[in-house]
């Protein structure tokens, strides 16, 4: 049996719209993730997917809960704990890139390598490695401006890669992109996905995309289904 690298358990969280309004967006999610499982999560807009992701990497704090990562009991930690925690264990992707513009795409995977302490020769290595893996060793000197959008999105993907964390949590990561360019995108993050052995939660609207996963989890009413 594959490790389990993830699970919540119990996980509620309320937001405040004003004095006295409250509106629970989870009301008790439970979730386990595997190492090397794909795993697809489904929800209408605005029915919690961000919030949940958020919690299951260590952005935010439940209400009540459990989030344990790799083993480890997060419930409780300070902000330094949780941040070292994330850093290690954690790689994020989103609709946007968010690649940095004055920097290349080698750069933007290096720079959080370097940032968890990495040396700068065995940083570039691995940015070297990731993109020749996504088919863009060509395009290491690029700046985000010269490359497409599927491009930039698996450029994204290396960096998310780079520190080699145990989960890659994705918030409609190809929701930017046209069919035929997200289905490649995809197909790409899938392939790193199991080369690499680490777990994903994908959050997605496209029910194709979804259904290509593991399995599927649908955020209704608060709890995972």
């Amino acid at each position: 049996m594959s490790e389990i690298v993830l699970s919540l358990s119990g996980i509620t969280k309320t937001y405040k719209t004003g004095e006295k309004a409250e509106i629970q967006v989870l009301r008790g999610a439970d979730l386990t993730l595997a190492a090397g499982e794909v795993v697809a999560l489904v929800a209408p807009s605005g029915a919690g997917k961000s919030t949940l992701l958020h919690i299951a990497g260590l952005l935010d704090v439940p209400d009540a809960g459990q989030v344990v990562l790799g083993g480890k009991n997060m419930a409780g930690k300070g902000d330094r704990r949780r941040t070292l925690a994330r850093r290690r264990d954690v790689g994020f992707v989103y609709q946007f890139h968010h690649l940095l513009p004055e920097f290349t795409a080698l750069e933007n995977i290096l720079l959080p390598q370097l940032a968890n302490g990495t040396s700068r020769r065995a940083g570039a290595a691995r940015a070297v490695e990731l993109l020749t893996r996504v088919g863009l060793a060509d395009r290491a000197d690029h700046r985000p401006a010269e490359l497409s959008g599927g491009e930039q999105q698996r450029v994204a993907f290396c960096r998310a890669l780079a520190n080699s964390p145990k989960i890659l949590l994705a918030d409609e990561p190809t929701g930017n992109l046209d069919p035929e360019t997200s289905g490649k995108v995809f197909d790409v993050l899938t392939s790193l996905v199991r080369d690499t052995g680490l777990a994903a939660l994908i959050a997605t609207h496209n029910q194709e995309l979804a259904a290509r996963m593991d399995r599927i989890l649908r955020l209704e009413g608060g709890v995972l289904v």
